[in-house]
């Protein structure tokens, strides 16, 4: 048997029956995966991001290439609507910085 009680498990949950807090306790545990994997890509694409930069100022040009932010900004919005917007200038301060 459980060291957790049926009214500890649905409480932590905010579910009212132990099917229901079964369910949200799985659900919880996928979407910490899924958010794991999240971070990671995003630590992905720091890192690929950095070797652009790098290349750009190495070259010559600038470390932010707008036209390229632009159209990052439209894919997350066009995906995700205006959410995706914010969450994508989140993603590309990150990635270079604060202009």
């Amino acid at each position: 048997m459980s060291s957790i009680s049926t009214t500890d498990t649905t409480v932590a949950t905010g579910a009212h029956t132990d099917e229901a807090a079964a369910l949200i306790g799985g659900a919880r545990e996928r979407i910490d995966a899924l958010d794991d994997r999240i971070i990671g890509l995003v630590q992905e694409r720091m890192a690929v991001s950095a070797v652009i930069q790098e290349a750009r100022i190495t070259s010559g040009g600038r470390r932010v290439n707008l036209s390229r932010e632009t159209a990052v900004l439209g894919h997350y919005r066009d995906a995700l609507g205006k959410p995706g917007t914010a969450l994508a200038m989140t993603l590309l301060e990150l990635c270079r910085g604060r202009v």
